[in-house]
């Protein structure tokens, strides 16, 4: 599953915004995502320099729920659903 990250919407936003469309399921039943990483971090790593000038390049690659997900440059976001528990592929995975 691909994600376009809108132009002010914060990177950690995005992430949970995906994360729970591909898994179906509202966003509040979801892990907190600072339980993965720095929220802040992300969103300041992505986000624009200090000039108001925009970051350019950047991929950032973590496993959040049950999705391996990456950005590219702060702007578009893959998503990729990981196998269940026992193994097998989840049957909700969406390409």
């Amino acid at each position: 599953m691909e994600y376009d990250i809108g132009a002010d919407e914060p990177v950690s936003t995005a992430v949970v915004r995906a994360v729970s469309a591909a898994e179906g399921r509202d966003p509040q039943s979801l892990p907190p995502l600072a339980n993965v990483l720095d929220t802040d971090a992300l969103n300041a790593l992505f986000g624009s320099r200090g000039d108001g000038a925009a970051r350019t390049g950047g991929r950032l690659s973590f496993v959040y729920s049950n999705c391996r997900l990456t950005i590219d440059n702060g702007e578009y976001l893959t998503l990729e659903l990981l196998e269940n528990q026992s193994g097998r592929e989840n049957p909700s995975r969406r390409g």
